[in-house]
């Protein structure tokens, strides 16, 4: 796991990271039941590699949908896992599912621009 990837305990730490962040972030949410496991690792591999190609541009926040339940209802996520693009609280892009390293920046990009 990347260093820039947070993962908060419990909601409130979940809403500190959000407050203090200063950049849009990208709240990936994973579940622990087995038939998630599998892929929220797959995730892990990919968010964390663009968590390196955009520190500075970007949180990254590794969400446990059992640890931060009011996060998961607040932005509808009903599976793991999922990704959110957050600015300002509020979600601006949303996908559900596994996601390859080229979907994730293509999600990124649109909304904050190409990397460089």
């Amino acid at each position: 796991m990347a260093k820039q990837v947070h993962q908060p305990r419990e909601d409130a730490e979940f809403d500190f990271i959000l407050g203090m962040s200063g950049v849009p972030v990208l709240a990936y949410f994973i579940g622990t039941w087995p038939k998630a496991i599998e892929p929220c690792r797959a995730m892990d591999l990919v968010v964390g590699g663009v968590a390196d190609e955009y520190a500075g541009r970007l949180t990254v926040v590794r969400t446990d949908m059992t640890r931060c339940p009011a996060a998961t209802k607040r932005y509808g996520i009903t599976g793991a896992p999922s990704c959110v693009l957050i600015e300002d609280g509020e979600a601006v892009a949303q996908s559900a599912g596994p996601m390859t390293t080229a979907e994730v920046r293509e999600l990124l990009d649109a909304h904050l621009g190409k990397s460089t």
